[in-house]
């Protein structure tokens, strides 16, 4: 058999030529392009068509089929008439506050609970880490009764300490934070402890600043949640202007000047701290979320 022979293959065993390859690699990203446009346009709409819709008047919004674009003139007046039936201000105010409050009590809770089931010798830790862990099973419309009941024996009924002291711990922040104190080396903690550094100096100086991003995504993640709350500051809270910028919506439905538009600029104004915080914060939430995920 000669090397020519040896050489050659059948025309069915040849691979497939580059250019084909590379059509048909360029044809899946085409692909994929479309369907990622699709989806972005879905998703998107609803955002675009409460920033359109606030500055549409009532022959637009109330139209059929619906406008997409204020035909018969902008209205900026819907942001004038929601600021007039609801104290925004203050309301906007105690949101702000409750948030953070959340968020910070959040983060210091479940910073340290998870160092303690990290680094520090407990027994039956796997027992009371799944223990700390069942809270998240239950649901908080279970334990709302017993939480307003302690609220009102404390006297902190519209207080923002009222709104916020249920919510200062969390299980899913505890276990975030413990899958990546996990993947800390556990040599940089014997050089710590060596050179005399104690739990809270090499949990503060050390731990926390290379956790940063498990950190920013729980702390996104908590201050969506407490802004976007509802049910607890509409039972915690009795007067307007201690109340929430969502209680604050739902007033503008039950007014008697209702009109989409002005409710639709209610809705932006307290869309738009989540919106940035969401697009300025995506890739610590991700960065934070696979964070421990490979050792």
């Amino acid at each position: 058999m000669s090397a020519q022979q040896v050489g050659t293959r059948p025309a069915s065993a040849r691979t497939t030529p580059a250019p084909a390859r590379v059509r048909g690699r360029r044809h899946a990203n085409l692909g994929s392009y479309v369907v990622l446009g699709l989806l972005f346009l879905v998703i998107c709409f609803p955002v675009y068509y409460g920033l359109v819709g606030s500055f549409m008047g009532e022959r637009d919004t109330n139209s059929f089929p619906p406008a997409l674009w204020p035909v018969s003139g902008v209205h900026p007046d819907n942001y004038g008439d929601a600021l007039g039936i609801i104290p925004l201000g203050s309301q906007y105010l105690t949101s702000v506050l409750q948030t953070l409050a959340i968020t910070v009590g959040q983060m210091v809770t479940s910073a340290l609970a998870a160092y303690a089931f990290v680094f520090l010798p407990l027994r039956w830790r796997a027992f009371w880490f799944g223990l700390f862990l069942s809270t998240m099973m239950i649901p908080f419309e279970s334990i709302i009764i017993p939480n307003y009941l302690l609220i009102s024996s404390l006297g902190l009924k519209d207080t923002i300490a009222g709104l916020a002291l249920p919510f200062l711990a969390t299980g899913f922040g505890t276990f975030l934070l413990r899958q990546s104190f996990l993947s800390f080396p556990l040599e940089l903690r014997d050089a710590a402890r060596v050179d005399g550094a104690g739990h809270f100096r090499f949990l503060f100086s050390i731990l926390l600043p290379l956790s940063r991003p498990s950190l920013a995504a729980l702390g996104i993640w908590s201050a969506l949640s407490a802004w976007n709350m509802y049910f607890w500051p509409l039972l915690a809270t009795e007067d307007p202007k201690h109340q929430t910028i969502q209680i604050g919506i739902s007033q503008l439905q039950t007014s008697d000047s209702d009109s989409p538009g002005m409710v639709l600029a209610g809705v932006m104004l307290a869309l738009f701290p989540t919106l940035l915080l969401v697009i300025f914060g995506q890739r610590f939430i991700v960065r934070g979320l696979t964070a421990g995920a490979v050792k």
